[in-house]
């Protein structure tokens, strides 16, 4: 199965834009991975809602029946690092052809993107950007993948 991030809108700082490429390459030595960037939605409002609302289509729009779509929400369910890594376990050992986390824009979510959502996790109980949110799950994801290969990056 491939495992693909999606984000909406491009990082406008090289030091996350650094810390994904260090990430990313580490990945890539365990599961077939792929990061891509959704480009941001010009509209001619700040309405937080219809910036969802065509964030939601497009990206809906690249999203195939058999995949299996995992959205990084703040209302989620909260895994620690060890139960990440059995959850990618089952979830990599499934039927589906792709794995696709998905990180909204800034105002989140559209509710036909929830309704089409397999599962949602949350990183923390605290709030992030969604630009830094994207560096995080990169090294939680590969932190998942140290800990199913018991390499020593994880201490517990």
């Amino acid at each position: 199965m491939k495992v693909e991030l999606w984000a909406i809108g491009k990082t406008s700082e090289k030091y996350l834009e650094t810390g994904i490429e260090i990430f990313e390459k580490r990945l890539k030595n365990y599961l077939p991975f792929s990061w891509t960037i959704l480009p941001d939605v010009k509209l001619k409002t700040t309405n937080g809602a219809q910036l969802k609302q065509e964030e939601g289509k497009m990206a809906l729009a690249k999203i195939n029946p058999d995949d299996y779509l995992v959205l990084l929400d703040e209302r989620g369910q909260e895994l620690g690092s060890v139960q990440l890594a059995r959850w990618l376990e089952r979830r990599l050992a499934a039927s589906h052809r792709r794995l696709i986390f998905l990180i909204g824009g800034a105002f989140g979510f559209s509710p036909e993107v929830y309704a089409r959502a397999n599962e949602q996790l949350s990183l923390s109980k605290m709030t992030f950007n969604h630009l830094m949110a994207r560096l995080f799950f990169l090294e939680q994801l590969y932190r998942a993948m140290t800990i199913l290969r018991n390499e020593p990056y994880h201490n517990e």
